[in-house]
């Protein structure tokens, strides 16, 4: 196996299309989304990268192309170092990309995970549901346009619904960051957000 900061080079030398990736931590590359799961799989059976700890995507924001970018994050358990792949989403207004859930079982839920806050498809995986918000949800949460306070969504539940005395709530139900009152300890606050706009929703008591 290459040593760690080698394993640049040894993706190059495999996949000529992949370019390195200003990173200031772990050795990071850029690869197309077709050759993704084919490097990945090179990472894990020939570089000693058997653990996928986590997988997200960026949103550029409406209006960049490519919009999203999917991100991989690996760690070999022998050489004990880390490497970051990254492959640009192709379709701005459906992003999708090829499920890893067959290489690395972490996949499966951080898949889940991605394609219920950020809306990207990942094509062959098993169980591809939400795994936060509830079936039938409109939104994607992590997406740039979604504002920090949430939208006005129906609850799906009438039971919850009448608990807060309101058809529609925010959801999320409030954006951070959360700050205590001046001077007061925060082992006995209750933490607000500053942003509230929420609770222009819900009934004063």
């Amino acid at each position: 196996m290459t040593a760690n900061a080698d394993v640049i080079a040894a993706v190059q030398g495999r996949f000529p299309a992949a370019t390195a990736r200003p990173s200031k931590d772990h050795p990071a590359l850029n690869v197309p989304a077709a050759d993704a799961l084919a490097v990945l799989r090179f990472l894990r059976d020939e570089q000693g990268y058997d653990f996928l700890t986590d997988l997200t995507a960026i949103d550029w924001s409406a209006g960049k192309s490519p919009r999203f970018t999917v991100v991989w994050h690996l760690y070999s358990s022998t050489k004990h170092v880390w490497v970051r792949l990254a492959a640009d989403c192709l379709d701005d207004a459906n992003p999708s990309m090829p499920t890893t859930s067959g290489l690395f079982p972490t996949a499966n839920w951080h898949e889940r995970e991605c394609f219920d806050l950020m809306g990207v498809k990942f094509e062959g995986h098993p169980d591809l549901r939400r795994i936060l918000m509830w079936d039938g949800y409109p939104y994607h949460p992590l997406r740039k346009e979604f504002p920090l306070a949430g939208l006005p969504t129906d609850l799906p539940d009438a039971e919850i619904a009448a608990e807060v005395k309101v058809g529609a709530i925010a959801a999320p139900m409030a954006g951070g960051p959360f700050v205590g009152t001046p001077g007061e300890p925060m082992s006995g606050a209750e933490p607000r957000a500053k942003d509230e706009a929420w609770n222009e929703q819900r009934p004063k008591n």
